[in-house]
């Protein structure tokens, strides 16, 4: 499980000076003078620290037994289930190490637990911990509406949360304190050269243990023999920025990974063991993950499924974990297991391949035909609300220009519009950045070939296979690539990213294969170049000519534009749209033009999907525009 084995070693070692710099906040913290009030107000510029959440209990609607689930960046914890009651109580709690600018909305969602191996999500909300640290408040606890999955303004009940932020001077003492037990045997509060030695063993690190009489010394400032409570603290921070001490738990004994922010979190956590609190249960990605609880685990270790991120789960899981840019946060895309195996068997095998080469090629374009006929009837509008429980936390209604009965046919739902407004569009005055072109997953990449080493598996992916030779030019060739995906559950109108005057239009014919990274990532055969698919050109003054690649799939015989040759078009204007089914945007920038927002091409090259909206930012450009001509002066005179 998770994405260590992904992670490249310059991201570990990125990760490293995460870990030192947190360490170094803290130990500064610790020689400022904290006011009384610290432990519920903060200041945010700088911050880092851990933050204590505890879920005390909800007012559910309903008899049943619940168990919530909090999910931060890429870490999802669990309560214990609660007795069949409309009141559950946890008090529950959970820490979490918090930087400025990293993870810090937390999404606490509630599940009926009385299934044996499915539980079902009733309620939900999220709560930005930053603003709630920092909020001019006397209280550290306060009650959330807790929504309907399917809706944003529907009210299924209330929890009680908690939130708090411990002194950093008290965490670094507390956790050093606890460090000091372990090995302090006479309980002296001071480590001779013998207890010392035994903690740097307990450390597990072989480098640290080989160089003990050294780090004593240097630890000993006073040269009294002994090392005390705070030599030991400075010698922590100080050691973690240069080469760190700590590589197993000394408690648990668990490795811990340097590229994990949460190695402290941990901990603490061991040694809060025996306290008497609910800590909470972790190891999980998702918040549905969690809700399965001792049958996921049953499956996990008997290899009954696979969770794992980006390229691996797309390839061989039944669930793909992507990346949501908005709260960093995994969140699971659901797909139907029937329909999974029959993607594996076909896209992931020779003989599957051999039988698309035999004729069901053919078969797919009857078969999407057929369909796009029945989602465009009247009886089709049936298939709505099946459509919405199946993705209920994953549609906003309240996002939808029309309501519910507005709809006549399936596919009138499935090309809905949103209302005005519900997708700002990053720097709307500034044309030299770019935006996401459609609600998706994105996966974005420098060049041709680092999309090849780290998501595009196909034989023969070129960008010449994929514009096609009447558009394709040298400076495209070698340009940056940026993929968006679209799941069906999406708003499924694209959007432009740029701003400038569409040249052309070339539709070049092909099959319909499907656009699910099950089938991207096959090495038999290549989706985006054999797909049906209709190439744009966009002129424009800062990203110079920018390729816009629709493509159709299975179920996606239509694709429609609103624009035409020859328009002008502002960046987050409407473009067009796909009908029933998943598809997917493809741009390419030319060479030099663009510089892409980095945590896109970070999580692109863990093979990870980053799960982004119409009007997010792209990148910016790194084309210089011409400026007006300066005049020339030589000669001139300058009159008294």
């Amino acid at each position: 499980m998770g994405n260590g084995s992904s992670k490249s070693t310059h991201q570990q070692d990125s990760s490293s000076s995460r870990v030192a710099r947190v360490w170094r906040k803290i130990h500064h913290s610790s020689h400022r003078h904290v006011s009384s009030s610290h432990n519920k107000r903060l200041a945010a510029e700088d911050f880092a620290g851990i933050a204590l959440l505890t879920l005390h209990g909800a007012e559910m609607k309903f008899k049943d037994k619940w168990l919530a689930c909090v999910s931060v960046g890429e870490q999802t914890f669990r309560t214990e289930t609660s007795d069949q009651t409309d009141k559950p109580v946890w008090n529950s709690e959970k820490k979490f190490l918090m930087e400025r600018n990293g993870p810090h909305i937390a999404r606490i969602s509630i599940f009926e637990t009385n299934r044996l191996s499915k539980s079902n999500l009733v309620g939900h909300c999220e709560i930005d911990l930053f603003e709630f640290l920092t909020q001019d408040s006397e209280s550290d606890s306060e009650v959330l509406d807790l929504f309907d999955p399917s809706s944003s303004g529907i009210a299924v009940g209330k929890i009680k949360v908690s939130c708090s932020v411990e002194d950093p001077t008290e965490t670094e003492r507390s956790f050093v304190r606890r460090i000091l037990s372990i090995v302090d045997y006479n309980e002296d509060g001071k480590l001779s050269s013998s207890e010392f030695s035994e903690l740097i063993k307990a450390f597990g690190n072989q480098v640290a243990a080989e160089k003990k009489e050294e780090l004593f010394k240097a630890a000993d400032k006073n040269e009294d023999g002994v090392v005390s409570m705070d030599e030991l603290t400075v010698l922590l921070a100080i050691q973690q920025e240069k080469e760190p001490l700590i590589s197993c738990c000394p408690v648990c004994g668990e490795v811990l990974d340097s590229d994990k922010l949460n190695n402290m979190i941990h901990m603490n956590l061991c040694f809060d063991e025996g306290t008497g609190n609910q800590v909470m249960t972790g190891g999980f990605l998702t918040d549905k993950q969690a809700s399965y609880g001792w049958m996921f685990k049953l499956s996990e270790w008997a290899h009954f499924s696979s969770y794992d991120i980006g390229l691996n789960s797309g390839s061989s899981a039944s669930h793909i974990l992507v990346f949501d840019r908005r709260t960093k946060r995994l969140v699971e895309e659901l797909i139907d297991g029937k329909i999974v195996l029959s993607m594996r068997a076909i896209y992931q095998s020779k003989l599957g391949l051999g039988l698309m080469d035999a004729g069901a090629k053919e078969l797919l374009q009857r078969i999407s035909e057929k369909q796009g006929k029945q989602m465009n009837s009247v009886e089709s509008a049936k298939d709505i609300p099946k459509f919405l429980k199946f993705f209920e936390d994953q549609i906003k209604l309240d996002e939808v220009k029309y309501p519910l009965e507005h709809f006549k046919t399936f596919n009138e739902f499935f090309i809905r519009e949103l209302k005005p407004g519900a997708r700002p569009i990053a720097c709307m005055e500034r044309d030299d950045v770019a935006v996401c072109a459609a609600d998706s997953r994105l996966t974005a990449f420098k060049s041709v070939e680092d999309s090849l080493r780290f998501w595009i598996k196909g034989r023969k992916f070129s960008i010449q296979g994929l514009l096609g030779k009447e558009i394709c030019s040298s400076s495209f060739i070698n340009g940056s690539l940026v993929i968006f995906r679209l799941a069906p559950q999406d708003y499924h109108r694209f959007h432009f990213p740029v701003s400038g005057t569409i040249e052309c239009f070339v539709d070049i014919p092909g099959c319909l294969y499907t656009v699910n990274p099950i089938a991207v990532n096959s090495k038999y055969c290549n989706v985006f170049t054999e797909n049906k698919r209709v190439v744009s050109v966009i002129s424009t003054s800062d990203f110079g000519k920018v390729a816009f690649v629709a493509i159709g799939a299975t179920m996606v015989g239509s694709i429609t534009f609103t624009k035409k040759k020859g328009d002008y078009v502002q960046k987050g204007e409407e473009f067009g749209y796909f009908s029933f089914g998943g598809s997917t945007v493809i741009c390419v920038f030319e060479k030099d033009t663009i510089e892409i927002d980095e945590d896109l091409l970070e999580n692109s090259t863990k093979s990870l999907e980053t799960l982004v909206a119409v009007g997010m930012k792209l990148g910016v450009s790194t084309k210089k525009r011409a400026g007006p001509e300066l005049p020339n002066l030589e000669g001139c005179v300058i009159g008294a």
